[in-house]
């Protein structure tokens, strides 16, 4: 005899259920008596498998935080600046356990969201401590026209955080190992002849920088610091400098030789340092006489117009 589990029957009831009394003449596996019983008792329920007791149903959603958590996240916050991940630790680790989003809920509705300035430490703060002994360097292009195309003409630029002072090396078509380590010396002799602080030198990793390029600047006194992958704002002001010489000097001009971009290079260094302000220089020149310039008597005084590079940079100053 053919035994039929609960699997098998509910099939077969599926698919002969369709026929009607036509099951008769196709059924062989059982009697059609019985198949009418296993339909009346599928349809009543008796051959459905007991269910379990129903449990009370749970409400949707995580459970409600537990009585004096909330303040103890705040207290946690105002005391350490800590941000959420490290709150829902030391919550955890007193034996309560809540979740990440929990403790944002909490803070956001408290009115302690997270605030980039109340962390311990930022970038800006580093940046501001290391600003007066800090520069940064990068690469930088212009193309030059020949008879048989555009080449890329390329030189080397640093910049002074603290004051926003700035070098600019020589141009060359070739950035070989000994060029760029021949500009490294030059700017640490320019540092040195001007007596200006220089205790580290930022670089990305681009792979024109040779070892000997680092071992310009690996002393006692200083050292090299790179940039680890993916991190633009790293750069962020040596790139804006680079910008600054593009957008509002060589832009303005056609290359036509190395010696035609280094006049504009030394011209583009000595009005950027001298004449060009800076709003991080409280609007003025990153290279000054006095953070307060003597008032001119518009009256009294004429007021000269120095234009540079055939006009294309212009300042002002009081007529001697």
């Amino acid at each position: 005899r053919l035994q039929l589990n609960h699997q098998e029957k509910r099939k077969l009831l599926r698919h002969g259920k369709k026929l009607g009394a036509r099951i008769k003449e196709v059924l062989s596996i059982v009697s059609y008596s019985t198949f009418r019983r296993w339909v009346r008792e599928m349809e009543d329920g008796a051959g459905q498998a007991k269910s379990k007791p129903e449990e009370p149903a749970k409400k949707p959603g995580r459970p409600k935080t537990g009585e004096g958590i909330p303040e103890l996240i705040i207290r946690i916050r105002t005391e350490t600046g800590w941000g959420y991940t490290k709150i829902r630790q030391a919550v955890k680790r007193l034996g309560h356990n809540v979740s990440r989003q929990t403790v944002k809920n909490v803070l956001l509705a408290a009115g302690l969201g997270h605030d980039p300035h109340s962390d311990p430490d930022t970038w800006n703060k580093f940046m501001s401590r290391h600003a007066e002994t800090l520069w940064q360097c990068d690469f930088a292009s212009k193309k030059k026209w020949t008879t048989k195309g555009l080449v890329d003409l390329y030189f080397l630029v640093f910049i002074h955080i603290g004051t926003r002072r700035i070098w600019v090396s020589p141009c060359t078509a070739h950035p070989t190992a000994d060029w760029t380590s021949q500009q490294a010396r030059n700017f640490a002799m320019h540092v040195d002849e001007h007596n200006l602080p220089l205790k580290m030198v930022m670089r990305d990793n681009d792979k024109k920088y040779p070892k000997t390029f680092d071992d310009v600047f690996t002393t006692p006194t200083c050292k090299v610091k790179r940039n680890v992958p993916e991190s633009p704002n790293l750069q962020a002001h040596i790139e804006r400098v680079i910008q600054t010489l593009k957008h509002e000097v060589l832009n303005g001009f056609c290359v036509v030789s190395e010696r035609h971009l280094d006049h504009i290079l030394r011209r583009a260094a000595d009005w950027y340092n001298h004449r060009r302000c800076h709003s991080a220089r409280g609007n003025l020149p990153p290279v000054r006489d006095s953070d307060d310039p003597p008032v001119v008597d518009l009256k009294k005084q004429k007021i000269v117009c120095d234009s540079e590079l055939g006009g294309h940079l212009k300042s002002y100053r009081a007529a001697a």
